[in-house]
């Protein structure tokens, strides 16, 4: 096209796709609405060339910030409540099976992997709540899935996860375990608290940018799997933690809430969790995808 106006560079794009090479149908519909909804933003909001031009260094500055231990992206992602939109799109509840939420960017692949029972805590803090976490996981029809392996993460009374703590021992607050024959898992953490993510660099920009906080209520990661069911990345939040209405990455659910009880006499943890978990067939999944 040679005379590009402000009425027909959309179409002009959008014309443009696939004619010097092959693209799929699914390609050319992501690339079509990516088009027309970000001209249309920058028709609505009358975007200026220097704020183009701040866009691209801020992106610019959020990949150089992006490494093995801060994804920078997918905290942008969390602030705009994107994570959790694509996850719910992935994810729909098709039946009983309990609810997924954000990863977060805070996982760490191959945790050791631990007996049932043991404790993730190689690290004591003063102001430490010792917790005995158990209960079952099944399939929708209430059978016990056995060997399913639970990857577990959380935060220390500092707030801090060990990847980001130079002085918490490492995979400190993390495990793999393993349902035993009844479907039953337990192990010992800490009562997570709600922290802060990271407020620095450019997701504090864009945090200062929305008006908005950056605080997260107290909460245990878990990822489920096992062979034939659908894998689970979800988590377990505080019942009595602050930001549970307010959470600054939009990922709370009703159903993800469990309430951190009192042990009883001559038990060897401070607190009790008990939360159970549902896990869908592979082939529901591949029903809900279609």
């Amino acid at each position: 096209m040679r005379n590009v106006t402000i009425d027909n560079v959309t179409d002009a794009v959008i014309g443009s796709l696939g004619k010097f090479g092959d693209i799929t149908e699914r390609q050319r519909e992501i690339m079509t609405a990516l088009v027309t909804h970000l001209h249309g933003f920058v028709k609505e909001v009358g975007l200026t060339h220097a704020e183009f031009l701040a866009a691209c260094d801020y992106l610019a500055r959020a990949g150089q910030l992006t490494n093995e231990k801060r994804q920078e992206f997918i905290l942008l992602g969390d602030i705009l409540g994107v994570e959790v939109l694509v996850d719910m799109i992935s994810n729909p509840v098709t039946s009983n099976e309990s609810e997924s939420t954000v990863l977060g960017p805070f996982y760490r692949e191959n945790p050791p992997v631990l007996p049932k029972g043991a404790s993730t805590v190689q690290k004591a803090f003063d102001d430490q709540q010792t917790v005995y976490v158990e209960g079952y996981v099944r399939d929708v029809d209430g059978k016990p899935i056995v060997g399913a392996t639970l990857d577990i993460w959380e935060d220390a009374p500092n707030g801090l996860y060990e990847n980001h703590d130079p002085d918490q021992p490492d995979f400190n607050l993390r495990g793999r375990f393993e349902t035993d024959e009844n479907g039953h898992y337990a192990l010992i953490a800490l009562r997570p608290v709600p922290y802060p993510i990271p407020e620095d660099e450019t997701a504090g920009e864009l945090l200062h940018f929305m008006g908005h906080h950056p605080n997260r209520p107290g909460h245990l990661h878990f990822i489920l799997q096992k062979a034939g069911y659908r894998p689970l990345i979800t988590q377990v939040y505080d019942a009595d933690s602050e930001w549970l209405d307010n959470d600054t990455v939009f990922a709370v659910k009703e159903s993800l809430i469990g309430k951190f009880e009192k042990a009883p006499p001559g038990a060897d943890t401070d607190l009790v969790l008990r939360f159970d978990f549902v896990l869908g067939t592979a082939t529901e999944a591949r029903l809900a995808a279609a």
